[in-house]
Formats: C-alpha cells, structure tokens, sequence
C-alpha cells in the first residue's frame, strides 16, 4: 500500500537505535571540543586552532621562532607545535613569544631517521638494501622532556652527522663541476645550526648553477641522486624508542612522500609509534587514514611550514584537523606527558636538578641547552620560611586537576608544594622539606 513502509525500510522515522547512536555520537563530538578548547584556552572551534608541524631558522625554515610564532597568531593559531629538525634549540623562544599572544606552544621536534628496504633473490635470500630517509615527529608536554640529556646526546650524534653529510655533497658537486663554498652553506645554515639538503641546495641556486632551489633537488640532491650523501641517521625504531623513553608522543611525518609507507606504518606501530599524519592540504589522507586506524594510531597533521616564500607554501594554520581527531591526539598523549613530569619531579627529589636552571625573565632553564619547556628552578621566599627556598617552577599551563595530581606525587616523593601566582598566570612549583 502507498505510502507505508516495511520494516527496516528506507523514507521511515528514523528507529529508536538509530536516534540513540545519533545522541551519542553528539555527545562523543561535544566531549572532544571541550576537551580541545580547554587545551588551546579558548571557548570556540576554528579550523585554524591548532598548528602540529612548522619550522623555524633553527633548522632549515627561514624565520625565527619569535616570527613564526607571531605569524601563527596572526592567522589564528591558538596551539603550536615547533618541530625543528634534530633540536630543540628553538622551543625557549617560541615558548617566551606565546606568552605575549596567550597561545601555547608544545614543544617538539622532528627526528632524522632511516629504514631499510631489503629485496629478496632466489630463494628467498636478501639480495640487495636500500636505506630511505624517514622523520619522526615527537610532541612533548608543556614540561618538556624527561631524560633530556640523554635526548640531546642522541640528537647531537645526528647533527653532528648533518655536517658531515652536507661536506660530503660539497665534494660530490665538485665532481660533478658544480662547485660551491663551505662557507656559504654554513652562513646560508645559520649560526650554530646544522645544514642540510636545503641549506645546499640554496648555495646551488645562489652560485648559478640551477634556476631554483626545486631544481637542486630535482637535479642533483634527491634521494640517491649524483650529489646525495647519508648522514648519521637513526633506524626508525629506534627513534620511537627514544621519544618513548623521554616522555613524547611520536607521529610518523608525511608517510606519503616514502616508497613503501604501509609495512612501515605497521612496523613501527610494533614497536610504540602513537600516530600518523594524515591531514593535509587536500583534506584527510584516505589510504592513510585508514592504515592508522588498523593500526589504532592518532590521525594529525600540520603545514610543515618553512617560509620558503613559495606562493603554494602551506601557511601555517591552513591544515584542518578535527576535533575528535585531536581529542584522539591529546588523549594518548596525557598520560606519556603526566608520566614525563613525574620523572622530573623525581629527578628534582633526588637533587639531580640543581645548577642546569635558574630564574631568568622568561621563565625557562636556558642555562644548559638541553632544557626545553615551561619550567625553572627558582629560589622563592615562603612564609614561615627564615631563607630563600629553591623551588621547581612546573608550567602554569598544567591545569588545575593536573595540579592536584602532581601534588600528590610530589608527596610520594617527599616534596612539598605551593602556588607562585603573577598577574596573568598561577604555577605549581615543589620543594624539598
């Protein structure tokens, strides 16, 4: 008859079961905002929320950390991730220029690492390997790393290595009769930064010897091209390993642009990896996207921005990442971050802090390079106290049921705890009785 439906039919009111997982659905979306906007300290969505992938003249971008953060501002990025290749050398200045514009910076880093691709013969034998450069974004809390200085000694071998290898493609390119200078390479770098294949390709393009810095690329300095030289990379797992053990989160970057990304992927989710870019310009990564759920990894992303001055450069906040997908992120990052701060505290206890900080105007360990967050030893007058107490100043981004934890750990470890307040921020800092 006209106008009635079977059951389960089409063109009917939507079931009760269906109306249900609707709701929930709702309310597992809103959960997610709420979540995200207490992150980033803001009290409504924007596409532009959150930037996790830029660069900053630390490495190889062409702007310093104050002006990438302040670009970032200016295009509504309220969370920032700074991820330098192989440093962290950055992260204090960028920390210091969000203060002014009330955003939040994650410190980060993007780690050079390789695979092997192992192609088998006759029999099943290995006939040939073949290495392939990978990156490995790690995300720290707004603390910072733990074990830093076993992270700083690692990522020294690697930049260490970065200048070996950009000597090695001056040499090559002479014998291909395309000199260049060492010199310019190193001032075309930066002052204590490690070059790499831009900082080469750049001192190409500048001696005449290509039309651009693309066609350096194309020409000579592509992976396994005539003036391509390894350097002291580490093997991918080993990479997740070691953000592991300092307290980051670690995401496999631009899986698309390797030769064999999806036995990597699952590879390294082995062995600890937490996500996977998928979110780019274009949108979410189909093939990506669906590799990291199989393999139940976060699903990020963010504009790589380096200032190259290129008109089709991705700007930084131009990438759209969901809110679920960054509740998904920020999720499995709280308890690797909570557990980072714990182990800080721990080491604070133990007295094995003193001397590597000190109060300074922007309230970061600057003193010894291998510190990289929102924190700083500081000598407080408390009351009831005759002297100056050395305190651990924690971020005033932890929130208030952060707080509350951290003290309760702090007790474990038999500190005690206080509030330093200012005009714009409330910290909890530790001491020992």
């Amino acid at each position: 008859m006209a106008g009635k439906n079977k059951k389960g039919g089409g063109g009917g009111a939507p079931s009760k079961l269906s109306r249900k997982k609707d709701g929930h659905a709702k309310s597992k979306q809103k959960f997610a905002e709420e979540v995200v906007l207490k992150f980033a300290g803001v009290d409504r969505l924007s596409s532009k929320l959150f930037d996790l992938h830029c660069h900053s003249t630390c490495s190889d971008g062409h702007l310093s950390p104050e002006f990438v953060v302040a670009r970032a501002f200016r295009n509504g990025v309220k969370v920032l991730a700074l991820t330098d290749h192989d440093t962290m050398a950055g992260v204090p200045a960028a920390m210091q220029a969000a203060r002014k514009y009330g955003m939040r910076v994650i410190p980060g880093i993007e780690i050079s690492a390789k695979t092997v691709h192992r192609k088998s013969g006759r029999g099943g034998a290995i006939s040939a390997t073949t290495e392939e450069p990978v990156h490995i974004l790690a995300y720290y809390g707004c603390c910072g790393p733990s074990n830093c200085g076993q992270l700083e000694k690692k990522l020294a071998e690697v930049r260490e290595g970065r200048f070996i290898r950009a000597k090695e493609m001056v040499r090559k390119l002479k014998v291909l009769q395309k000199p260049i200078k060492w010199e310019n390479v190193l001032r075309i770098a930066g002052e204590g930064v490690a070059p790499g294949r831009p900082h080469v390709a750049r001192a190409l393009f500048e001696a005449g010897h290509v039309d651009s810095v693309g066609q350096a690329f194309t020409k000579y300095l592509y992976n396994d091209g005539p003036a391509y030289a390894r350097g002291a990379e580490l093997p991918a797992e080993e990479v997740v390993n070691l953000i592991q053990q300092t307290g980051g989160v670690s995401v496999l970057a631009h899986p698309w642009a390797l030769k064999d990304p999806i036995p990597l992927i699952e590879q390294l989710a082995n062995v600890g990896l937490h996500g996977v870019e998928v979110y780019r310009s274009d949108g979410r990564h189909p093939v990506f996207g669906s590799v990291a759920e199989a393999c139940n990894l976060a699903k990020i992303g963010g504009s790589d921005f380096h200032a190259r001055g290129d008109p089709e450069e991705t700007d930084l906040g131009a990438i759209a990442l969901p809110a679920g997908a960054l509740h998904e992120f920020l999720k499995l990052a709280d308890p690797v971050w909570s557990s980072a701060v714990e182990n800080i505290l721990q080491d604070f206890a133990e007295g094995k802090l003193e001397g590597i900080g000190k109060d300074n105007e922007s309230c970061l360990m600057e003193k010894v390079e291998i510190w990289k967050g929102d924190i700083c030893l500081t000598n407080v007058q408390l009351p009831g106290e005759e002297e100056e107490v050395m305190c651990l100043r924690l971020s005033p981004w932890l929130t208030e049921e952060e707080r509350q934890m951290l003290d309760k750990v702090a007790s474990k470890f038999g500190l005690r705890s206080t509030l330093l307040k200012d005009e714009n921020h409330t910290a909890l800092a530790v001491y020992r009785q």
